[in-house]
């Protein structure tokens, strides 16, 4: 089935489906596929210009572990050129594989329910390295960047590269989310660039100590598009540039309401106070009328998180919406099983629903996600989020079309910090 296409299934049709296959192992690339990969990927880096700079790679030998910034389709093209001509097993969330389930595991890719911990991901990566002798390939931000920055790593990177005890490679690409940002999917002409730097020899994994080696990951991972822009003195010209900035930038500095800012062409504005922005081929911001709050599209975005962060420290904090819900069980596609109550706050998720008389309920305690992944007029169904469970995959959007659904990216990650730092002062 299209999956733009809303598939109705009762609850009891859904539970007995077969689940998408978490635990088989990796293959290794069919060749004729992996030719293809390469005929798909490697042309369009260079139509786009794409300039990789390599730091001490000469020095890598045999299989590594490859960990990726993740902003656009277009960074899995950069890297299968960047480590061209090896073959790769790449770890994709299960919407990847809709619909091609047989093609994507045949040319290397392996699935994941994003945000769940997966034991079975552990062999699965270890016999990447170790009887495929290929790349093992990871997205660990775990999903888009919302504004072209540095998402939240787990914790756990750095436990899971030194377990294999491979060498470790990154891979930083800079002007993705500017030529294709998330919420605005119309691609620009924007030069590019990546970085892919040999970060971890085998002896630094053994010697170094978890909070050293995550310390250098989360250094290795800085990167902000708008900085690389401005640095370089890149212009973006033409229309939209402003289209749909309002889905991440939607709290308005002016009233501080949460639910009405709005788009159009390149200006950003508030229909409840009518102040309204500018964005000029370097995108930067200037109130047309007034006084400009942020000229800069990352520091209205971190406003916005500082602003999340002092609701759940007063108390305030508590979501209650009602959401379509979309279940993804398998590679088969999506099915709606009706309508639900979610909630959010300090104790996390809860998700509930009746469904045909059948009643459902879902909990998600805070320390469950570090993130959540979010999704912009996904397939024309509108905006909206999605956890996991081992079995299924949630999609949940709000009835309500005008909830400014970035809110729960900053709410998520805040009270995870906050909930983990309270854990750890109790041990």
């Amino acid at each position: 089935m299209k999956i733009s296409d809303i598939q109705y299934r009762t609850f009891k049709e859904v539970e007995a489906m077969e689940r998408f296959d978490l635990k088989s192992m990796p293959k290794k690339a069919k060749w004729y596929l992996q030719v293809l990969a390469w005929a798909l990927s490697i042309p369009e880096t260079f139509i786009r210009g794409v300039k990789i700079e390599k730091v001490n790679m000469d020095k890598v030998k045999g299989p590594y572990v490859l960990l990726c910034n993740h902003n656009s389709f277009f960074d899995f093209k950069v890297a299968t050129r960047a480590f061209f001509p090896r073959r790769a097993n790449y770890v994709v969330a299960v919407d990847g594989f809709i619909n091609r389930e047989g093609l994507m595991r045949n040319v290397g890719c392996l699935g994941k329910r994003k945000f769940v911990a997966d034991p079975a991901i552990v062999k699965q990566l270890k016999h990447t390295l170790e009887v495929n002798k290929s790349i093992a390939v990871i997205y660990p931000e775990a999903r888009y960047s919302l504004i072209g920055t540095t998402a939240i790593l787990p914790d756990s990177l750095g436990k899971l590269i030194k377990m294999f005890k491979f060498p470790v490679v990154t891979l930083i690409s800079h002007g993705h989310h500017l030529h294709e940002p998330v919420w605005n999917l119309i691609k620009r002409k924007v030069p590019v660039k990546s970085v892919m730097t040999y970060l971890f020899t085998k002896d630094d994994l053994e010697k170094l100590s978890l909070e050293e080696i995550n310390d250098k990951l989360r250094k290795a991972f800085y990167y902000n598009d708008y900085e690389y822009q401005l640095k370089n003195s890149i212009k973006i010209k033409g229309d939209n540039r402003a289209k749909n900035l309002h889905k991440v930038l939607y709290r308005c500095p002016h009233c501080s309401s949460d639910n009405t800012m709005n788009s159009e062409n390149n200006y950003l504005f508030c229909e409840n106070c009518h102040h309204k922005y500018y964005v000029d081929e370097n995108n930067k911001l200037s109130e047309v009328n007034g006084e400009t709050k942020f000229d800069f599209i990352p520091d209205w975005f971190e406003w916005q998180r500082e602003e999340v962060k002092k609701e759940i420290e007063s108390g305030k904090y508590d979501v209650e919406i009602e959401v379509d819900i979309d279940s993804l069980p398998n590679s088969t596609g999506y099915y709606r099983l009706g309508k639900g109550l979610l909630k959010h706050n300090e104790k996390g998720f809860v998700l509930s629903a009746d469904f045909q008389g059948e009643e459902f309920k879902l909990n998600k305690p805070v320390l469950s996600n570090y993130g959540v992944h979010i999704e912009f007029e996904y397939f024309g169904k509108g905006d909206c989020l999605s956890f996991s469970t081992n079995n299924d995959t949630y999609y949940l959007y709000p009835i309500d079309k005008k909830y400014p659904i970035t809110k729960f990216h900053f709410a998520v990650e805040e009270l995870y910090k906050k909930t983990n730092e309270k854990s750890t002062h109790l041990e």
